[in-house]
């Protein structure tokens, strides 16, 4: 279709009449051919363009343009048009909403999305916030959840995943400026990797299995892991074996490991609570 149709400036005009001029043009078209009926579907796109423009008008503020949303409307009007067949139904809109509707949501679903959400999320997304609109004047109030969740036969959780994927189709610029300031990004917001959090982090959830440790164990720890001795070390002062000083390592961390992920005393069985221990 040449570009001039889209920014075609004519009236528009009333449904009964835009309806009865397309079914004329239309059954005109079914008995020529070649150049004439081209002129007479194209003639049929320039009277529906309106009514795309308005389905595109749906979807603004959603993070596209809203030129490129008419545009996508406008092809798909287009192609919906010379696919029309008049001795199938005499009302050329009931065919070419769905088709132009459907183009626009696979826009936002093909081309959109920066980080791309699940398909279903997607799909509910634009769902959610048709029924926001239609509960919020119902209720006159902002839906809830588990109201949205109701009246789509989802569940909340779905809905919430819902509103939060808005950001994976234009999410915030790590180079933009923060509202209030002359230049602080929000890049610069982002903590910076510190070596001391890890170590403060192992300590607090090291230390209460520690202190649950046998005086015998809290001590091998502290010569191997402190005093960095080697094992042969250890056993001398220890008197026993290098052997058995392996063995006892091994042990000793596996009860660390258990008490800090059930929270089991160490030493004790797996499945004994500490307070029966």
């Amino acid at each position: 279709m040449p570009a001039s149709f889209l920014l075609a400036d004519r009236p528009e005009l009333a449904p009964a009449e835009r309806k009865r001029r397309t079914a004329r043009l239309l059954d005109e078209a079914q008995d020529v051919r070649g150049a004439e009926r081209q002129r007479l579907l194209d003639e049929v796109v320039l009277l529906n363009i309106p009514v795309a423009r308005s389905l595109a008008a749906r979807y603004r503020n959603r993070g596209q343009p809203l030129e490129d949303l008419e545009q996508v409307a406008c092809l798909a009007l287009t192609h919906a048009v010379n696919a029309f067949r008049p001795d199938r139904g005499d009302d050329l809109l009931v065919f070419a909403m769905p088709c132009i509707l459907g183009e626009l949501r696979r826009h936002f679903r093909d081309t959109t999305w920066t980080v791309r959400p699940p398909r279903r999320v997607q799909e509910l997304r634009p769902r959610v916030f048709a029924a926001e609109e239609r509960l919020a004047q119902e209720l006159r109030r902002p839906p809830r959840p588990r109201e949205l969740a109701d009246d789509l036969g989802c569940d909340q959780d779905e809905v919430r995943e819902a509103w939060q994927c808005g950001d994976c189709a234009s999410p915030t610029s790590l180079d933009e400026v923060l509202p209030g300031t002359d230049s602080a990004t929000v890049v610069d917001q982002i903590a910076d990797d510190e070596r001391g959090y890890s170590r403060s982090e192992a300590i607090a959830v090291l230390a209460p299995a520690c202190r649950r440790l046998g005086p015998r164990d809290r001590k091998i720890l502290r010569m191997r892991y402190y005093e960095q001795l080697r094992q042969t070390q250890i056993a001398e002062r220890l008197g026993i074996s290098q052997v058995q000083v392996s063995r006892l390592l091994h042990r000793i961390l596996r009860d660390l490991r258990r008490s800090i992920t059930t929270g089991d005393a160490p030493g004790t069985p797996a499945g004994t609570s500490v307070d029966a221990a």
